[in-house]
């Protein structure tokens, strides 16, 4: 890797250890109970052992990698791998100290995929603006360093499979792919633009040779899938592990809605329930609240038609159909990662129980994009804000606050700077008009808006309401958030249809 990667490396690295001994999310607790898991029982009983409300619901490639992290854990800190351990006391207890540590070294991953993508670009201003956007990314350190998941690695694993596909490595890039879905099957999103992609691109030259490429990609994803999820065909506990995957029970949304389509359409439930019954309707209240708080989940309307899993499915590939066309027409590498992202992008705003942090499957890869023009780094700039601050109310605990604003308002303005450095640096007769600025009055205007919103969340709802209402500021930032995910939506799209 390239001196300059290094040292964006090492001064992020030393952020998270910063970072080792702030808030930590229940998400701590499922990978550390599934650390023992996976070290004390058999594969045979990782998807049917219930002696924890953390059931396992990674697919068995993630699995394997908690098994892996466990054999040195079980030298280091034995009562990491202890199913039923004490509590940890602190911050500096060396379960926690060795969980945040293998956070952050398998972002090594992450700066794997970012050195294999941006290797080629002869200008070094270019690539730092990127390590910039990814390395330094708020939104992954808020999520993985703080609330603590493991999504860098993943996410890195994405990015080394779209190289792949870029330098016409079309087999490797497949079988990453595959390998990927089967650490994490919310990375499927994609896989219809994957198989379009593939079947066009390399699956070309001749019935023969194109027949002859098919079958060895299927062989290549066929193995994969058989090495993860054979042994528990064997076990005869396919069903089980589906189950474990695919709990759609959960609901349409989550208490705290990630920002997306459904919030409006729950706002217009709200909103046309109320009016019909002032207006002297019968209306029945949904048994489930959406606005509750924090926790719970719920997917009934009072007004509205229900929504069911197979809706938010047939929305998703309804909304990806225009990019799967241009898979297909015209397969240009150079075009994969935008596919890719548009295709999460989608998942996001029309999937089932969408979490706030999905916003990262699209907003990474984005990254890699945004360099490549002044409308680019537009959309981008205003996204990873949007991105960063819907994923707020994560960090819900008053001596984390300052954390996550220092985060997102030092990196804005780092991104501010690195967007003007790439596009203005050569052009000192242009006159800054709205169309050769980096943010015009409108997206100005909306970041001042978000502005409003976290004023009225931390400051003015508890001085003027107090403790009436208390889901209004999670609400507001939902619903703004989400006017800024339809934009970036529209956009991707816009993009897609006009290019060649």
């Amino acid at each position: 890797m390239e001196a300059e990667l290094w040292w964006f490396i090492g001064t992020v690295t030393c952020l998270k250890v910063l970072l080792h001994p702030s808030y930590r999310s229940t998400d701590y607790d499922v990978h550390r109970h599934w650390l023992a898991l996976t070290s004390s029982l058999p594969p045979s009983k990782w998807y049917t052992d219930e002696s924890s409300p953390h059931t396992l619901d990674y697919p068995p490639l993630f699995a394997a990698f908690e098994y892996l992290l466990s054999l040195p854990a079980s030298l280091l800190v034995p009562s990491a791998v202890d199913l039923r351990p004490p509590k940890p006391s602190s911050a500096v207890d060396p379960v926690v100290l060795f969980q945040r540590s293998t956070v952050a070294l398998s972002d090594l991953l992450l700066f794997l995929g970012v050195h294999l993508s941006t290797r080629k670009m002869a200008e070094i201003g270019r690539r730092r603006v990127v390590y910039l956007l990814i390395v330094w990314s708020p939104a992954l350190l808020m999520v993985d360093h703080v609330h603590f998941q493991y999504n860098g690695f993943l996410l890195g694993i994405l990015l080394v499979s779209l190289a792949c596909l870029e330098k016409g490595r079309d087999l490797m890039g497949g079988f990453i792919f595959a390998a990927l879905i089967c650490f994490k099957h919310l990375f499927a999103v994609a896989a219809p633009v994957y198989f379009v992609y593939l079947l066009r691109h390399y699956c070309r030259g001749g019935l023969k040779r194109g027949l002859l490429r098919f079958v060895a990609m299927g062989v290549v994803v066929g193995v994969v899938f058989a090495a993860s999820f054979g042994p528990f065909l064997y076990y005869g506990q396919m069903q089980q592990v589906l189950r474990r995957l695919f709990p759609f029970g959960r609901g349409l949304c989550h208490a705290y809605w990630a920002p997306n389509f459904w919030v409006f359409y729950i706002i217009i439930d709200k909103v046309v329930a109320f009016l019909l019954a002032k207006l002297g309707f019968s209306v029945t209240e949904s048994a489930a609240s959406f606005t509750g708080g924090l926790v719970g989940e719920s997917s009934t309307f009072s007004v509205l038609p229900q929504v069911t899993p197979i809706v938010t499915f047939l929305l998703v590939m309804v909304a990806i159909s225009p990019c799967l066309w241009k898979a297909w027409r015209n397969p240009q590498p150079k075009h994969i990662i935008r596919w890719v992202a548009y295709a999460y992008t989608c998942g996001f705003l029309f999937g089932w129980h969408v979490h706030e942090k999905a916003s990262l499957h699209f907003v990474i890869p984005l990254g890699l994009v945004a360099i490549n023009s002044l409308e680019d780094a537009r959309h981008y700039f205003v996204l990873s804000i949007v991105s960063c601050y819907s994923l707020f109310p994560l960090l819900f605990e008053s001596q984390e606050y300052p954390i996550k604003v220092l985060l997102l308002v030092t990196h804005s303005t780092l991104m501010w700077m690195g967007f003007n450095s790439l596009h203005f640096r050569k052009e000192t007769n242009l006159k800054r008009s709205d169309e050769n600025r980096l943010i015009g009055w409108v997206g100005m205007m909306y970041l001042l808006g978000m502005l409003i919103v976290e004023i009225w969340g931390q400051f003015l709802h508890p001085f003027i309401l107090g403790d009436r209402l208390p889901f209004l500021p999670l609400m507001l930032v939902s619903v703004y958030c989400a006017i800024g995910m339809m934009y970036s939506w529209i956009w991707q799209l816009r993009w897609i249809i006009k290019s060649n």
